[in-house]
């Protein structure tokens, strides 16, 4: 049987599934009438979904970095994190919050935190799960627990996060962020709620109400995928608040490319060639912001 080809109407029925109201069994029924059959669509589903055996492009043995899962105060309680850093440092090095999307910290997220490291940075990939014990391995049910979360203290452990990395003996003392989808989101609400947080890099995240940009300290750079209808709605409004409250804002849009396109575990909508250039972007403009 010859593999249907991936239309952007099946990736907008995985985004309906993963991001609003769609159930697991209605998307396979969406996807069953779009691909033709049953069988079709269970040979799509896991070319849409992220392939946690495609995580690794650092290993996690690679000597050039020191990782190290820790555990860090957050705003009420105890949070975990992986902590990351370039083993050959022989300074204080500026630090990097790289934040999850809403599956949690996993394998991928991991890897994204040994890539910033290995650029020149003190990374630390929070759980924002760990109110909830922790990220499960189970996608759908991490979805689930992201979904249930305290949106107020979620933030403030962002913020409690800032401060952990502000005072680290191994960092400058100035801070970053970079996130993607939920974490995207999360980075520009951290935005809003720190005074300390330097710089923040957005990856299709949701964006803040208009009324709350004023309160923005941060620099900011901001990706979108050009296909990406549902987050996009809101890109004028923020650009325009952004604009008029004098904010050091950048926002790119990368035409043809979906939401998650620099996700490399997800086959049908990573994109190389956008995904490169938003990681030079991302590395420049944190570079120059946390100098």
């Amino acid at each position: 049987m010859d593999k249907p080809e991936i239309t952007q109407a099946m990736i907008n029925a995985y985004d309906e599934y993963t991001h609003l109201t769609l159930d697991r069994r209605g998307f396979m029924q969406k996807l069953t009438v779009l691909t033709g059959s049953a069988a079709s669509a269970a040979a799509i589903a896991p070319l849409l979904a992220a392939n946690s055996a495609q995580a690794e492009i650092i290993a996690e043995t690679d000597t050039r970095v020191k990782a190290e899962d820790i555990t860090y105060p957050g705003a009420g309680g105890e949070m975990k994190g992986y902590l990351v850093r370039p083993a050959d440092a022989t300074g204080k090095l500026p630090a990097v919050i790289v934040i999850h999307e809403n599956r949690g910290l996993n394998p991928h997220i991991r890897d994204v935190a040994r890539r910033m490291a290995l650029e020149g940075f003190v990374a630390l990939a929070p759980d924002f799960l760990s109110p909830s014990g922790g990220t499960p391995a189970d996608e759908d049910k991490a979805r689930e627990m992201i979904g249930a979360l305290d949106g107020k203290q979620t933030v403030d452990n962002a913020v409690a996060t800032v401060a952990f990395l502000g005072g680290h003996d191994a960092t400058t003392g100035k801070v970053g962020a970079i996130g993607f989808c939920w974490g995207g989101g999360m980075v520009n609400k951290l935005a809003v709620a720190s005074p300390h947080l330097k710089a923040g890099v957005a990856y299709y995240g949701a964006q803040v109400p208009a009324e709350e940009v004023p309160r923005i300290k941060a620099a900011l750079l901001l990706h979108y995928a050009g296909l990406d209808e549902r987050i996009n709605a809101g890109i004028e409004a923020y650009k325009k608040a952004l604009s008029d409250n004098g904010k050091d804002a950048t926002i790119h849009v990368y035409d043809g490319v979906n939401h998650a396109f620099n996700n490399d575990t997800s086959a049908a909508r990573y994109d190389k060639k956008a995904a490169d250039l938003a990681w030079e972007r991302t590395v420049t403009f944190l570079r120059e912001k946390l100098a």
